[in-house]
């Protein structure tokens, strides 16, 4: 396997997308829809996900990224 240049290569990032991408689905009707607060902070959530492990990738250092990485596991 050799060395992934781009973040969009990570697994977790695709997943973290693919998570990201069914959560607008399903909260884009139903209760979810009404429930403006639950529904923008859940949203929220998965897109940080994504955010926190592009920004890691990207800023070089080993321990930035696992750093980056628990952030994300948070959220």
């Amino acid at each position: 396997m050799g060395r992934i240049e781009r973040f969009e290569d990570l697994i977790a990032w695709q997943k973290a997308r693919e998570l990201t991408r069914l959560i607008y689905l399903h909260t884009g009707d139903g209760s979810f829809a009404r429930d403006f607060g639950l529904r923008d902070q859940i949203r929220r959530a998965s897109v940080s996900v994504m955010s926190n492990i592009a920004e890691g990738f990207e800023s070089g250092s080993r321990p930035e990224f696992h750093h980056f990485l628990v952030i994300a596991k948070g959220s």
